[in-house]
């Protein structure tokens, strides 16, 4: 009897919830509910063989139960914050290696018995318990790290990230009302769990920001930046001007996309930049896209990152095939440098 908790305690204490957020998902939560399952078994067995039983034993075997139940309601909601945390693409949180030092749960342990079932069994539930906590913090933590990045980025940008949607709140939770856990600094599973989907939701709202700034390259195939942004010597006058934007070199055809999600304001001939497509991103934010040889969309249209929205040319003002990119706010040019390589370490982050 001894050796089947044993053997039982060593398989309920050895979850690979570490790869919990390494694209395995599915296969770590399946294998935890079997466990969980497994754990449930052993509870009702010793609980059965020992109710007969009165004192403190039986009392621990209830509070055993009890806690197994908690035990179970957690996983239901490691479920329902990893598969947000997905939806979101955070899948490299850094859970716990097995057997790995977590933090301690208040509230979690029991006095050992004595009886080497019941305390390898209440052992197995702690560990578990703390081993999900862990992976519930590590998904709060990516998250917030995310967001605060993203915030900082777009703040030096003058990019206000708006607050989630009233829609989007976190207290969608329930299930089975259990008995609070008297002791002092006890497991606050629902405010916990409410904690992670306010993280979740804000980091949310700053991808969702994230994906209007124009900070995302305009040209993606072969280019040469041939003109930067600010006073340079004119190509046709070679006297000193004012460039408003940057350009890059590229052959006739090349594929143009919107720096950021928006809607087109201006399709078609402007003086000075020949053909033109002119996108509003929000937050008083306006890009120009110059000298194109095709325009592929329409005033009026709304256009996503990734999306073509025309092809490189050389009309207008121009010297030959080049992509002329501008970045506006209030009708005055600003460096797209700035953008670019903001959005570059931003990617590199998400």
């Amino acid at each position: 009897m001894v050796t089947n908790a044993l053997a039982v305690g060593a398989l309920l204490m050895s979850p690979d919830i570490a790869r919990m957020m390494s694209g395995q998902q599915d296969l770590i939560l399946s294998a935890y509910e079997e466990r969980i399952t497994q754990l449930r078994l052993e509870v009702d067995r010793l609980y059965s063989r020992s109710y007969a039983e009165a004192g403190d034993l039986n009392l621990q075997l209830q509070e055993l139960s009890q806690q197994q139940e908690v035990l179970a309601e957690q996983h239901e909601l490691v479920k329902v914050l990893v598969g947000k945390a997905g939806e979101l693409g955070i899948a490299t949180a850094d859970l716990p290696e097995s057997g790995a030092q977590t933090p301690p749960v208040g509230g979690l342990r029991l006095p050992e018995t004595g009886n080497t079932e019941i305390d390898a069994t209440a052992q197995a539930i702690g560990t578990m318990m703390r081993e999900s906590r862990a992976a519930i913090a590590a998904i709060s933590t990516a998250a917030t790290t995310r967001t605060d990045a993203i915030v900082s980025e777009l703040d030096k940008l003058g990019i206000t990230v708006p607050p989630p949607e009233a829609g989007a709140s976190a207290t969608g939770v329930g299930g089975p009302l259990l008995p609070p856990v008297e002791d002092e600094g006890a497991f606050d599973l629902i405010s916990d769990a409410n904690t992670v989907l306010a993280a979740l939701y804000r980091y949310q709202a700053a991808r969702g920001a994230l994906a209007s700034a124009p900070v995302h390259m305009p040209i993606t195939d072969a280019f040469r930046r041939s003109s930067g942004f600010g006073n340079r010597k004119d190509p046709f006058t070679g006297a000193r001007a004012f460039h408003a934007g940057l350009d890059f070199a590229a052959p006739t055809g090349t594929a143009v996309f919107p720096a950021g999600n928006g809607t087109v304001t201006f399709a078609g001939r402007m003086s000075g930049y020949g053909n033109l497509v002119e996108v509003d991103h929000g937050n008083g934010l306006v890009t120009r896209y110059g000298h194109l040889s095709a325009i592929l969309v329409s005033k009026g249209d709304t256009v996503t990152t990734g999306e073509q929205i025309a092809r490189v040319g050389s009309t207008g003002r121009s010297t030959g095939p080049h992509l002329h990119f501008e970045v506006r706010r209030a009708d005055s040019p600003i460096d797209p440098k700035l953008f670019i390589e903001s959005g570059k370490r931003l990617l590199a982050l998400i």
